[in-house]
């Protein structure tokens, strides 16, 4: 199998057979990306404030007077979780005492000479009354899952990652064990199973599990894609397929949710209007193949040799008589007997180390990438808007990375993406509540760096896996990355202590996973390894603009070391 490319080179990088599969792998990646931002949407929590009941017989003067008023971030506002005591506001009303609406919005100021000032407060015991100026109905609207129970939000979208922490534990083995198709489709399948689920669930416990199957099947999704593709296609077809066009698709999706949110208020509409991207790819089924390189590295070879014949008659070119030697035949079964697991990713020192340094650095990008995504929230504006602006960034952030994987080494690249975001987000201390425009264009600015680096990360660590094992040691980075993204919510808890605490966080795990990086060796223009034994080595300490030292002279012509295949491979948060 070692020499697997070569073996395969007779069908060409971007025929009939390359093109069906490199456009329909792109249009499997839209309900994954399209399902992402659910978790930003399903539980978005509008403005609210304590419901006063029809009963009560206020005018409008005093329900709004009856709200006390609090500073939040410099600004004076309703409370959200507490009222005057009702039955003392009635009081107060029928015997004509009556405070001016000037008062009550000058709180802050004029404090005693405020009638209501000195009344105890309650809490809402009638229920809350939420803005709907951006959403009909939330989750949370609808579970009141507010004030009390407000941790219930934070939760449910830890639970959200937690499934797709189970989620890429699972199908990273199961795929190198049983294939990448049958996890592929049945992700998807789980994407829209559980979408729409969601829109009939009648309790916020149900919610949530609903939401974890959710999670496990919307990373799982898109890791087996990017397996997939980068093993049926080889060369430049490789290149432009996991570096541009499957992340752009998976972005353009992603700015689609945004845009039906928009349009769809409801969040249980919301939900059922998820299930349409999924349901539309199940079809694909019978045009998609199995991974050719996978089947041979099972020792499966009659298999993988129908699909690569069927490929060369697609492609109108003629196939060896014999496509794998009997070498690669002896060598291909040895490894099938191996029957590599997710402990080996631990068993050896050298893959021991990568993994490890891998693991923390998928964890600390993830929670500054997704980190980044939650605290749009306390931004001013539009949340579609922000989110969709959020999202399209990223677009010029895969056009960096795809001429940056073309020419650069991957561990100077990451570090300077990674840098130019943990700068900008530094600069949001400054400008947060005086400039919000300027603000905005900072978070964005960060989110094109860090989203740069993590671009460049996932063709790091799809350089350094082995074929063997490769999904599996995928899956379990984005494991990690899925435990990073369920640490993030409650990234804007740490709001209560200091404002600008929570984009000091995110820089610093930026600036944690560069320092990492340092310790990992350089895997530009070397070829694909397809054993653990072909692993190259950590570094005790590299500077991270040097290149990896080129081999030495085993008898090789120059021709040969120079024609070595540079793998390019990526994935997604």
């Amino acid at each position: 199998m070692q020499d697997y490319e070569e073996s395969v080179s007779f069908l060409g990088t971007w025929g009939p057979f390359q093109r069906r599969v490199f456009f329909l792998l792109c249009l499997t990646a839209i309900p994954c990306g399209y399902n992402l931002l659910s978790v930003i949407f399903l539980l978005a929590s509008p403005p609210h404030h304590c419901h006063i009941p029809a009963h009560s017989n206020l005018s409008e003067e005093w329900i709004q007077a009856s709200i006390p008023l609090q500073q939040v971030a410099g600004l004076t506002e309703r409370s959200s979780c507490s009222r005057y005591e009702l039955d003392l506001v009635q009081n107060l009303s029928a015997m004509g005492t009556r405070p001016s609406l000037g008062q009550i919005q000058n709180l802050s100021g004029s404090g005693p000479e405020v009638v209501l000032s000195g009344l105890k407060q309650e809490g809402c015991k009638d229920g809350w009354i939420y803005s709907t100026e951006f959403y009909q109905s939330t989750a949370v609207t609808e579970f009141n899952l507010v004030c009390s129970d407000q941790w219930k939000q934070p939760l449910t979208s830890l639970v959200y990652f937690l499934g797709g922490v189970c989620g890429c534990f699972v199908s990273g083995q199961i795929s190198d064990r049983f294939g990448r198709k049958p996890v592929l489709f049945g992700s998807i399948a789980m994407l829209s199973i559980f979408s729409g689920a969601l829109a009939f669930a009648p309790s916020w416990s149900v919610f949530t599990v609903l939401f974890f199957m959710l999670g496990m099947g919307q990373i799982a999704c898109y890791i087996v894609v990017f397996v997939l593709g980068s093993e049926i296609l080889i060369g430049s077809s490789r290149v432009l397929f996991s570096s541009l066009f499957l992340p752009f698709v998976y972005v353009i999706a992603m700015m689609l949710l945004p845009g039906t949110a928009y349009l769809v208020r409801n969040w249980r509409q919301l939900s059922l209007a998820m299930t349409v991207p999924g349901l539309a790819c199940i079809p694909l089924w019978r045009l998609v193949p199995e991974s050719p390189r996978w089947l041979v590295s099972r020792g499966r070879l009659r298999e993988a040799e129908f699909i690569l014949r069927s490929a060369a008659l697609n492609n109108q070119v003629e196939p060896p008589d014999v496509i794998f030697l009997s070498a690669n035949v002896e060598k291909t079964i040895s490894q099938k007997a191996e029957s590599l697991s997710f402990l080996d990713l631990l068993r050896t020192t050298n893959i021991r180390y990568i993994t490890l340094i891998l693991w923390l650095i998928w964890f600390s990008i993830s929670v500054s990438y997704f980190g980044l995504s939650f605290n749009m929230s306390s931004l001013y504006g539009n949340p579609f808007l922000n989110y969709f602006l959020l999202s399209a960034i990223e677009l010029p952030a895969y056009v960096t990375i795809w001429l940056a994987a073309r020419s650069l080494p991957r561990r100077l690249s990451f570090i300077s993406f990674t840098l130019l975001g943990v700068l900008a987000l530094l600069l949001i201390q400054v400008t947060l509540h005086s400039q919000p425009a300027f603000t905005l264009a900072l978070v964005l600015l960060g989110k094109f760096g860090i989203m740069a680096g993590t671009g460049m990360l996932y063709i790091y660590t799809g350089e350094l896996s082995p074929t063997v094992i490769r999904n599996t040691a995928m899956s379990t980075c984005a494991m990690f990355s899925r435990a990073g993204s369920a640490v993030s919510p409650y990234l804007l808890q740490l709001a209560v202590f200091y404002p600008f605490l929570p984009w000091i966080v995110v820089a610093s795990l930026s600036l944690l996973s560069v320092f990492l990086c340092i310790f990992l060796p350089e895997t530009f223009r070397q070829p694909l390894p397809d054993t653990i034994q072909q692993m190259p080595p950590t570094q005790r300490f590299w500077l991270p603009w040097a290149s990896t030292p080129p081999p030495k002279d085993d008898g090789k012509s120059t021709k040969e070391q120079a024609t070595a295949p540079e793998i390019i491979c990526t994935t997604r948060l």
